[in-house]
């Protein structure tokens, strides 16, 4: 679920310091421009100002092709005109037509993550629409949300494709915690991972999912091993950077 997005772009040290650390870029309105009336002023703005965006879309969440293809521009478009991801392009904007909610949540998380974390970079977010395809994308100092993979667990399409369990997770208020996750993953990876037992990594995933629920000041995440961590860190209080150090003695 991780793929190379784009460059960061961070507030500049002039700015107020009490102005938002970040705002979601709406790149998901220039494909719905696009995707649902074929506007070329929007297709030109997503291929001139977001060129990473839609590079990373074509080739690396949708796998339509490359994005230097004569034709690549035709083959999204065509990619989109089934009823079903029309529908699903609709739905999501209706949706996610104010998201004030989500960027709170990410500046008073981020705020938070840089107090325990000082040299953590603060991420571009942006927003888009991937046919279903993955939830979150996150490369480079860049993570992309793909708003139609949260339209809520009783989204009639979900039912033909997902498990309850699964729809459980693709709601709104599951945006922030799978977007901060899979960027803490991304800045603190397991050391060897494709060798280190599942029980392992599990537990380093655990590790970032609690640090998360604290980042939120709510309990995003609640599996056994999350759980177990929280009960350790009330045994043995430490900083956030030794909880990750740790490893036989959860």
């Amino acid at each position: 679920m991780l793929c190379v997005a784009c460059q960061m772009k961070l507030r500049s040290s002039d700015e107020d310091p009490q102005s938002p650390l970040m705002e979601i870029v709406r790149y998901d309105r220039l494909e719905y421009r696009y995707l649902t009336t074929g506007d070329f002023s929007a297709l030109q703005e997503m291929n001139t100002e977001y060129p990473i965006e839609t590079r990373t879309l074509i080739e690396d969440v949708l796998k339509l092709g490359t994005a230097t293809d004569p034709e690549i521009n035709t083959k999204l478009l065509k990619f989109y005109q089934d009823t079903t991801l029309q529908a699903l392009i609709a739905d999501a904007e209706t949706e996610y037509a104010n998201m004030e909610d989500l960027n709170r949540d990410l500046n008073s998380a981020f705020t938070r993550l840089k107090r325990w974390f000082p040299d953590l970079e603060i991420p571009q977010v942006y927003s888009q629409i991937s046919a279903l395809d993955q939830s979150i994308v996150v490369g480079n100092e860049v993570i992309g949300i793909s708003l139609d993979k949260y339209l809520g667990e009783d989204y009639p399409l979900y039912r033909q494709f997902y498990s309850k369990q699964q729809r459980k997770q693709m709601t709104r208020n599951m945006i922030v915690p799978d977007a901060l996750t899979f960027y803490l993953i991304s800045v603190f990876p397991i050391s060897d991972f494709d060798n280190r037992p599942q029980e392992e990594r599990d537990l380093h995933v655990g590790k970032l999912q609690w640090i998360v629920n604290q980042a939120l000041e709510r309990r995003a995440f609640r599996s056994p091993i999350v759980i177990k961590i929280d009960n350790f860190m009330r045994r043995n209080p430490q900083s956030y950077d030794q909880l990750l150090l740790t490893v036989d003695s959860i």
